[in-house]
């Protein structure tokens, strides 16, 4: 289970806000972040890895502490075992396709590189550099890398927003299906309402860095409460 309960101040194009979340994540929870560009979905999955510090609060994964304020408490990144896909990829341009996934792995294991380049549709393209990538491939490449660390925590920032429609229902699946095989926590962003649905198997909604809604998909998008206004921010 991943417990948070944080505060961070942001800057946005709106101005200066505070992201504030409280909320318990199950074990093997497939949870989507959603609201409008500069809400605090990607700042909240940032803290979440340690690559942002909140300005108080706690965060706990199961029996470890990631993060606490009052105790002076912060678990770097490279121990806490999450897998990032960052939103601009964040590849190494000078590693190989191959190289860049296994650079993920705690421990060697060129068959289990093997098998990510084959499930990402990638074995083609392993001796490639990114640069020469198109941007569906650099997101395949980014997922297969942060499936390779075999994570206790997933962390996707809009993942397949740069495929197309036939490759994107195809990597639900296998999100879907690598989400379960891990066992893992997985939160992600989306703006893909058909992906919410298919993946999710349940959302946060946050306007302005407050959380308005957490519950099934289908419970908060057919609501009263999202109301069309709501709809069309998002959206």
């Amino acid at each position: 289970m991943l417990k948070i309960d944080i505060q961070r101040s942001m800057l946005t194009s709106e101005g200066k806000t505070d992201l504030k979340v409280c909320t318990e994540i199950q074990d093997n929870e497939l949870l989507c972040l959603f609201g409008h560009s500069g809400a605090g979905k990607t700042t909240l999955l940032r803290i979440l890895a340690g690559l942002t510090t909140p300005d108080k609060g706690r965060i706990v994964f199961n029996d470890m502490v990631w993060y606490d304020s009052e105790k002076k408490i912060n678990v770097p990144s490279q121990k806490r075992n999450v897998g990032y896909m960052f939103q601009d990829y964040a590849l190494f341009p000078n590693m190989t396709v191959e190289k860049n996934i296994s650079f993920a792995q705690k421990e060697k294991d060129k068959e289990e590189v093997d098998k990510l380049l084959k499930l990402f549709d990638l074995e083609a393209l392993r001796n490639q550099h990114p640069p020469k990538l198109s941007g569906g491939q650099k997101q395949r490449v980014a997922l297969a890398r942060a499936l390779a660390a075999k994570p206790n925590v997933l962390l996707l920032d809009e993942p397949l927003s740069a495929l197309d429609f036939d490759l994107r229902l195809a990597l639900q699946h296998e999100i879907r299906k690598a989400h379960d095989l891990l066992n893992t926590v997985t939160l992600m962003v989306s703006h893909d309402l058909q992906e919410v649905f298919h993946l999710a198997t349940s959302v946060i909604t946050i306007k302005n860095g407050i959380v308005i809604n957490k519950g099934k998909p289908a419970d908060i998008f057919n609501s009263k409460s999202f109301e069309y206004s709501h709809k069309v921010e998002y959206l």
